[in-house]
């Protein structure tokens, strides 16, 4: 290994170094997302969701599923509706989103979510979070399969993940 994990993880226990500027945190949260088991960065991109140091969840949701290619929205966007009922599907963007998926329909497909707009998968989230707190793990989780995405949430959310994560290494 061409660089030394602990002393990395390090810089980061406590939360957000000010000296590690947002391109640095996003090449540590490279090299570590590579290196610690996929529980470890699940964990740390939960935390950086729910961090009050971040913006919103619904925003961040919203910001990583501008930066997705379609079979990464389709995925988000199905995640999401797993978690919320069919009366907020028919109350998020004038009900947009119950039309495009249907009363057949199981799971939205990568073509449907390109007809989806951040603004409306910003008020599914918000939506999705009010009625279920657990969809912040749950899209945690789907991130940690796509860790090249998650850099998109940003230098500062990308520190605290990587701050959870050094504490879950910690205890391991």
């Amino acid at each position: 290994m061409s660089f030394d994990l602990g002393n990395l993880l390090q810089q980061y226990l406590g939360g957000a170094n000010p000296n590690v500027n947002p391109a640095q945190a996003e090449s540590d949260f490279d090299h570590v997302a590579q290196s610690v088991p996929r529980a470890t960065v699940a964990q740390g991109v939960t935390q950086a969701l729910r961090s009050e140091q971040t913006p919103p969840f619904s925003h961040m949701v919203s910001q990583l599923f501008s930066n997705s290619n379609p079979d990464q929205r389709a995925g988000m966007l199905n995640h999401l509706l797993a978690n919320v009922g069919p009366s907020v599907l028919s109350s998020v963007a004038g009900g947009a989103l119950g039309n495009l998926m249907g009363a057949d329909q199981a799971r939205v497909t990568p073509e449907q979510a390109n007809r989806v707009s951040p603004d409306q998968v910003q008020e599914l989230a918000a939506k999705a979070e009010q009625q279920n707190p657990g969809i912040v793990d749950r899209m945690g989780d789907f991130y940690a399969e796509h860790p090249t995405l998650v850099k998109a949430i940003g230098g500062a959310a990308l520190a605290i993940a990587l701050g959870h994560m050094a504490q879950g290494m910690q205890r391991h």
